[in-house]
């Protein structure tokens, strides 16, 4: 597999040179009898800094696609679920293993919030499976961030395909067709987002440099296969349509623009913190951020807690104490959490929605108040979160299922 990179760049590429057409984007003849087909990821009208989208040369247009019919998949759930929630924190264990399920049939969610008619919040799924898909999806409602925590997926699009296994990311745009395929039991976490398409945070007094670095992202080469499947499935404001396209999707040789899929490897993160004293906010692990109309407060942000040193002199080093009018959804690819050494496990999960307490272990809390202090390297650990400024609500199959531990707030095991 081959990728181009930069974050966002007006990327182009063909599977045989002389296909992209030089000064226009739809001219009256293209080469192969290819059509030209736009896809706009935001408004025409948006402001160029933010405008994305992408124009594709392929065999056949989308419009062949037939008409869809209803279908569903139980497991999935989609916003706006009901109210009244429990405010409680709660945590989960890895999802039962289950056997012969797509990637698709294998998403159970555990939370939403907001509302794609409105453009703004998210859902939140684990996903496992150990079956490729025999159809396409199209996800119209969201932008979809995939986290593999066992297992690889190879992911093909429209516009590409992208490998990504633990410690990758992959980030499917709203609207773009794509299917999974596995060669093993794979499992992971995969986040809907409803809201602005994530982009950089600003690094404001950080500097020029600093955090996910643009030329980390990676995004795929044009790829033809016009063997491939044919069915699609839809998810259209909640719901899930199938329909048969008649061709095979993958029928784009060029492409040229800056709507497309890409993937970052987590470990690339240039990772901040103090060299001094205190704990930095955990703002400074933010890899990608969904703004929303409310300057410096996100739709969404995605924030990862990798590999590090710790230096601070006279501090408290695991993550303090905290009570956040945001809502923290956190998931662990592998290793340890520092804040948590027991029961928060690779696969599993936890949710400290707004203003609910949460923090260290009293196990961590009392070890890490009395030792004495020298420079540390946090290894093998990698952990991450996404926060919202809208309240997360839990399934109820989250709720109770066995996968869910009532026991979590060990913090409470005080005297």
């Amino acid at each position: 597999m081959t990728y181009q990179t930069g974050f966002r760049n007006e990327f182009q590429t063909e599977v045989k040179t002389g296909i992209l057409p030089v000064g226009q984007n739809a001219p009256q003849k293209l080469p192969e009898g290819l059509i030209a087909e736009q896809i706009s990821g935001t408004a025409f009208t948006a402001p160029r800094a933010n405008n994305f989208r992408t124009w594709v040369y392929r065999k056949y247009p989308s419009v062949i696609q037939g008409a869809p019919v209803q279908t569903s998949f139980p497991s999935w759930k989609t916003a706006p679920l009901p109210t009244g929630q429990t405010p409680l924190q709660l945590r989960w264990n890895p999802v039962p293993s289950l056997k012969d399920l797509s990637f698709l049939e294998g998403i159970q969610t555990y939370v939403a919030t907001g509302d794609p008619h409105s453009f703004s919040g998210s859902a939140i799924h684990a996903y496992q499976c150990d079956r490729s898909m025999d159809c396409f999806f199209q996800n119209s409602d969201a932008e979809m961030v995939i986290l593999p925590e066992q297992g690889s997926l190879i992911i093909f699009t429209e516009l590409g395909k992208l490998e990504i296994s633990p410690g990758f990311l992959g980030v499917i745009p709203r609207g773009i067709l794509f299917r999974v395929e596995v060669q093993s039991y794979s499992r992971g976490y995969v986040c809907e987002n409803y809201g602005q398409p994530f982009t950089l945070p600003e690094l404001g007094p950080i500097g020029a440099n600093g955090l996910a670095h643009s030329r980390d992202f990676e995004t795929p080469c044009a790829f033809v296969d016009l063997k491939a499947p044919t069915d699609i499935i839809t998810k259209f404001d909640g719901s899930f349509w199938k329909s048969e396209r008649k061709k095979s999707p993958l029928d784009v040789y060029a492409w040229h623009g800056n709507y497309a899929p890409y993937r970052y490897h987590l470990l690339r993160f240039n990772t901040m913190g103090t060299v001094s004293v205190d704990h930095p906010d955990p703002s400074i692990y933010t890899v990608l951020t969904s703004p929303s109309s409310i300057p410096g407060t996100a739709n969404m942000d995605f924030v990862i807690f990798p590999w590090r040193w710790l230096v601070g002199e006279n501090t408290f080093r695991p993550p303090y104490y905290h009570r956040n009018v945001m809502s923290e959804f956190m998931g662990l690819i592998h290793g340890e959490y520092d804040a948590k050494k027991k029961g928060f496990v690779p696969g599993g999960a936890s949710l400290h929605n707004c203003m609910q307490p949460h923090g260290p272990s009293r196990e961590v809390f009392e070890k890490e108040s009395t030792k004495e202090l020298a420079p540390e390297k946090l290894e093998n650990t990698l952990a991450f979160m996404f926060e919202s400024q809208t309240i997360y609500r839990t399934t109820a199959e989250a709720q109770k299922t066995p996968w869910i531990q009532s026991d979590y707030l060990d913090c409470w095991k005080w005297d």
